[in-house]
C-alpha cells in the first residue's frame, strides 16, 4: 500500500467520532485537506503523510512511536514538528511557541504548518460568511486574538516560505479574514 494510502486510512481511524469544533462536520475532513494542500503543492511523500497525519499525536491516543513504527522516522519528526508540544499550556503560551518554533523550524515542517493554517483559515473564512462574527464564539481565543495569531504565523513564516505558493496563499487569507 502506498504510504500516503496507509496515512490515509490511519488517520480517518484515529479521528473517528471526532468532529470539527462548533459544527457537525468530520474532524479528518481537515488533515485530509491539509494533505490535498500539500500534494497540489508538490511536496514529497512525507510531507504529504505529515500532513494528513499532523494531529494525530496532539488530538488522539496515537502517540509518535505508532507513526515511526507505521510510517517512519521522518514522517514521525515532520508530525512532532507540526504539533504543540505542551497542551497544558494557556492558548496564549503555546501560540507564543507556535511563533518562535517556526522562524527556525526545517523547510519541510514550515509546510505542513502552513497548510494547517491555510484550511483552518479557509474554513473560518467560510463560516463567517455564513454565521458572522458569532463564529468566533466557538473558539478559546476570540477575533483580536486569532488575528494576532495568524499574523504571528505569517511573520513566523516569512524568512523561510516567502514566494512559496502555499505561504503566498496563507498571507491572502489572513489579508481576507482579519484586514
Amino acid at each position: 500500500m502506498r504510504m500516503v494510502d496507509k496515512a490515509i486510512e490511519f488517520a480517518a481511524e484515529a479521528h473517528a467520532g471526532d468532529v470539527r469544533k462548533g459544527t457537525n462536520t468530520p474532524y479528518f475532513t481537515h488533515p485530509f485537506a491539509v494533505g490535498l494542500l500539500l500534494a497540489e503543492a508538490g511536496c514529497s511523500e512525507a510531507v504529504v503523510c505529515a500532513g494528513i497525519l499532523h494531529d494525530t499525536v496532539e488530538d488522539t491516543p496515537v502517540e509518535l512511536e505508532d507513526l515511526v513504527r507505521e510510517f517512519g522516522e521522518q514522517v514521525a519528526v515532520l508530525v512532532a514538528g507540526a504539533s504543540e508540544p505542551d497542551k497544558t499550556k494557556s492558548w496564549r503560551e503555546r501560540k507564543e511557541h507556535t511563533h518562535a518554533y517556526l522562524q527556525t523550524a526545517p523547510r519541510e515542517i514550515c509546510l505542513v504548518s502552513c497548510a494547517d493554517k491555510l484550511h483552518n483559515l479557509r474554513c473560518l473564512k467560510r463560516d463567517l460568511e455564513v454565521e458572522g462574527e458569532t463564529v468566533f464564539d466557538k473558539f478559546n481565543a476570540k477575533r483580536d486574538a486569532q488575528k494576532w495569531y495568524y499574523e504571528g504565523v505569517v511573520q513566523a513564516l516569512a524568512d523561510t516560505l516567502a514566494g512559496h505558493a502555499l505561504y503566498d496563499q496563507l498571507k491572502q487569507e489572513v489579508q481576507t479574514v482579519f484586514g
